[in-house]
């Protein structure tokens, strides 16, 4: 079952998911008039490199855990695949989002 994106990364984009995926399938675009990352459900291994790397816990480990977005995850893909690799952002860059909290 491919890893998911949530909400939580609407307007945040870390992007450090993106260098430990070992097969690519993480891709970032803007959704709702903000940047915004997908996971690729074709591609992605469920390797879990990804789920460490999100400071504010915006991946989830399961479909099941995040139904809504993993459908969203999934139609973004074919247009955010397009887009140019995120650049990182520091880990320690305090959330964009009030309610977005840094994870120790």
């Amino acid at each position: 079952m491919p890893y998911v994106i949530t909400e939580k990364c609407l307007g945040e984009r870390y992007a450090s998911c993106v260098a430990v995926c070992p097969v690519d399938c993480i891709h970032s675009g803007e959704y709702k008039g903000e940047v915004y990352m997908v996971v690729d459900p074709e591609t992605c291994i469920d390797c879990g490199q990804c789920l460490p790397e999100c400071p504010i816990n915006a991946i989830v480990a399961s479909t099941d855990e995040a139904p809504d977005y993993a459908k969203i995850n999934a139609e973004l893909t074919p247009s955010f695949k397009q887009n140019p690799k995120a650049e990182e952002r520091p880990k320690s860059d305090p959330p964009r989002k009030p309610t977005n909290k840094l994870v120790q």
